[in-house]
């Protein structure tokens, strides 16, 4: 009876069937026999082959150009930006008359120092002096300036506006005081309620709007021009004398232009020159003809 051996079930790949060619061998180059624990693992590893650069495509722009465009991008904008926006003075954010429109009435501060001409302890005054006749009198005076008017022909105007504006019923703007400086025209408009004009009078207000607004303004004293504007209007509203205005003579520029008297004068000065140039180039030379020719 024969007994079959299965043969053993090694991996193909570490027990390969002997060749041939095997039995030619050396015998120390011959395979030895290994049981399966005591051999060593064969691992296979696939080298990568280093991946090749991607070549650009003819239209791909070179990541090294890219910088200066985009920093000559940067450059133009910032260049468009700084010209073509409007130049407003320093502490002035967007100046206008529809800012000041658009705003609510101030209620602690009563300015609205669009223009940024007013200074900190002009606006502290102020609030001192306007807080203090508003607790006594109940009369509330708001005090706007701006740099220019674009939309309305004149301060009076735009001052009907912002009183309209702020105070849209009769209830709210009877006690209510709306004074306006224009720095840029140099001029100035006061409104208010029927209370408020009742209060402190036709009189004083023409004053106001034609002394203390204007020439200060002409100088370029805005600080001056509304602190004493409200000094004038809280005076007049407590019944006390007029402390009155800068006067127009005292601001007054001397004329470049010659009066009439003056003019007449110098043309008769230069009549009497014209007159005698004229006789010596005409006469001079007669009379030394006259001589060379009785000479003869």
């Amino acid at each position: 009876m024969e007994t079959i051996l299965s043969p053993p079930t090694f991996s193909p790949v570490l027990n390969p069937k002997p060749s041939p060619t095997r039995s030619l061998l050396s015998p120390s180059l011959q395979p030895r026999s290994h049981s399966l624990s005591s051999t060593k693992p064969i691992t296979c590893s696939v080298k990568k082959q280093p991946s090749l650069p991607h070549k650009l495509p003819s239209f791909a722009i070179p990541t090294n150009w890219l910088n200066p465009i985009h920093h000559g991008l940067a450059a133009l904008a910032l260049s468009l930006a700084l010209n073509f926006s409007p130049i407003l003075p320093s502490g002035v954010a967007g100046a206008s008359e529809f800012d000041v429109i658009n705003e609510k009435p101030p209620k602690d501060s009563y300015v609205v120092d669009d223009a940024g001409v007013l200074s900190r302890v002009t606006k502290s005054d102020l609030k001192r002096l306007l807080s203090d006749l508003e607790s006594r009198k109940n009369f509330h005076i708001n005090f706007v300036t701006v740099r220019k008017l674009t939309s309305k022909a004149d301060a009076f105007e735009f001052a009907d506006q912002v009183l309209e504006k702020w105070y849209p019923t009769l209830e709210e703007g009877d006690n209510k005081g709306i004074v306006v400086l224009v720095t840029s025209q140099k001029e100035g408009a006061i409104t208010g309620g029927p209370s408020f004009v009742k209060a402190v009078g036709e009189d004083i207000l023409d004053a106001t709007v034609s002394e203390n607004l204007p020439v200060l303004a002409t100088e370029e004293k805005y600080n001056e021009a509304i602190y004493s504007s409200a000094k004038r209007l809280v005076a007049a509203i407590d019944g006390l004398p007029d402390p009155g205005g800068p006067k127009f003579k005292d601001n007054k520029r001397e004329s470049n232009f010659k009066t009439k008297e003056e003019t007449e004068e110098k043309r008769g000065q230069f009549t009497l020159v014209v007159g005698g140039l004229l006789v010596i180039a005409f006469v001079v030379p007669m009379v030394q003809y006259y001589a060379y020719v009785s000479r003869k």
